[in-house]
Formats: structure tokens, C-alpha cells, sequence
């Protein structure tokens, strides 16, 4: 390769780190697109790039490669099995128009559902971001299409009903609900739904999805979708980091051992004791 080449191609490199390190930079502190920093890109540059990635499908692909890393560091099979169905109902912002938001009555919040679909690691498989109702239909059917491996999904009360019969037999997913007792009070962990619930919280870790800002839910969808790139990438790189940190500390095997320093034979004879005034 030319020296030419080779620096058109570090140059490309560069500029996508660049891209990606700013629409990160949007969804993890939540500023407007037109507000980043200088450092980065011009914003419309970075929002074409976001979207450019969003409707060629690279930004899936990066998605599930990384998820598949994840999976496979921890000692798992790339395709999983088994999955966890939650939703999250988020307020929408003034900009977002009636048609594709709602009212949630059992939660008492008008705006947009997040339906999320998780493996048992809690890494995110599906997302569908409808107006605040219940969409188990859509959520199971693209989660059908894309992992065709997944045999048993658990989910909570919110989708028990029809939606049971229908998953096995349309889709050959066995729904098995996860129910609350009656004689639970307070905040309790259920079974595989604490899975879904925790990857929620960290989604919204990001503080462009505590309320959902997008006119259109596909944006939302591919707003988390980087939030969860943001979670594997600092997952994948855990170990490399506190490898480095211990470093910089000076961990106890980083740290040469400390050899105490042998007195000399001047120090080791006492000093004669000063001779009486006389």
C-alpha cells in the first residue's frame, strides 16, 4: 500500500472515531444535536452519519457484533435460547406529535413505551418503541425474524392473555408469564424479569433517553440501540481498563518490592559520649 493510500485510509479511519465518539457524546449527556462541542464535527454532518448508519443497517450490525463478543467473553453461545420481555413507559417531550404517543393508564404517564427484549446476560435483542400501549405482537414478531435460535421468553403480566396462544402459534415461542403475588409488598425481585428491568435502568444511564425527545419512534429505537453500544463497548473493555488502572495505582504486582537499605558500619558503632567539662 502507498504512503498515500495508507494515509487516506488513517484519515477515513480517524474521521469515523470522530463521528461515532460524537453521536455518543449526544446520547450519553443529552445535548441537542446543533449544541456539541467544537472538538467534534460540525452537528449536521454528525446527524447524517447517525442516520446513515441507522437506515443502511450498519448501526444493527455493530450492534450484534458486539453483542456477540459480550456473549461469547462470558461463555456463551453467540445464538441465544432464551430471552426476557419488559416495557418502560418514558414521558415525550412538547415536540413530539399526538399520533405516535399516548396515555399509559396503569402507570399514569402519557408519552412513549419502550419494549425491550433481552437475553439472560441482559443484552439487548429487539426494541420497539410504539405510542404508550401494549405492542407484544410487533416486539415478538421481529424478535422471531432475527433469532430464529430463541425457544423461551419470559415476560410479565402485561402480556399474558391471547398474546400466549398467539407467540406459540405463530411464532413457536413458549411465553411464560412471570406473575406477582398477591402477598408481595413493596419492591421485590421476580424471577428473569429483574434481568430486563436492570438493563432499563442502565439504558437510562443515558441521559437522552430519560425522556423520549424523537419525533419518530424509529429514531428512539436507534437511540438506544446506541446506548447499549455505549454499555458492551465499556463491558468489552473492563478488564483492559482496570489491567491499566492497577498500573497507574501500583497494584502489588506492578510494584517493585521495597529492599530496606543496610546501615553502614560509621552508623552501626555508637558515638563515643562527649567527654566531661572540666
Amino acid at each position: 500500500m502507498s504512503p498515500a493510500t495508507l494515509d487516506t485510509a488513517n484519515r477515513a479511519l480517524t474521521s469515523w472515531h470522530w463521528m461515532l465518539d460524537a453521536v455518543r457524546y449526544v446520547v450519553d449527556n443529552g445535548v441537542k444535536w446543533a449544541n456539541l462541542p467544537a472538538d467534534f464535527p460540525p452537528y449536521r454532518r454528525v446527524h447524517a452519519f447517525a442516520r446513515r448508519w441507522q437506515v443502511t443497517g450498519l448501526l444493527a450490525e455493530l450492534h450484534d457484533r458486539l453483542r456477540n463478543r459480550v456473549r461469547q467473553k462470558e461463555g456463551r453461545q453467540v445464538d441465544p435460547t432464551a430471552a426476557i420481555v419488559d416495557s418502560q413507559s418514558v414521558r415525550a417531550a412538547a415536540n413530539i406529535p399526538h399520533s405516535t404517543s399516548g396515555w399509559d393508564g396503569g402507570k399514569k404517564v402519557g408519552g412513549r413505551k419502550r419494549h425491550l427484549v433481552v437475553d439472560c446476560l441482559g443484552l439487548v435483542l429487539a426494541v420497539v418503541v410504539t405510542a404508550a400501549c401494549n405492542a407484544g405482537v410487533p416486539l415478538l414478531e421481529r424478535l422471531r425474524t432475527l433469532y430464529f435460535s430463541v425457544r423461551l421468553v419470559w415476560a410479565d403480566g402485561g402480556y399474558a392473555g391471547r398474546l400466549v396462544d398467539w407467540a406459540a402459534e405463530k411464532c413457536r415461542l413458549t411465553l411464560q408469564i412471570v406473575k406477582r403475588s398477591d402477598d408481595m409488598k413493596g419492591f421485590v425481585v421476580l424471577p428473569r424479569r429483574w434481568v430486563a428491568e436492570r438493563s432499563l435502568e442502565w439504558i437510562m444511564h443515558a441521559r437522552r433517553l430519560v425522556r423520549d425527545y424523537e419525533r419518530l419512534p424509529q429514531h428512539s429505537e436507534a437511540l438506544i440501540t446506541w446506548a447499549a453500544i455505549t454499555l458492551m463497548t465499556r463491558r468489552l473493555s473492563q478488564p483492559a481498563r482496570q489491567a491499566l488502572q492497577h498500573d497507574l495505582v501500583g497494584g502489588d504486582a506492578a510494584r517493585p518490592a521495597t529492599r530496606t537499605r543496610p546501615r553502614s558500619a560509621a552508623a552501626s558503632v555508637p558515638s563515643p559520649a562527649p567527654a566531661p567539662a572540666g
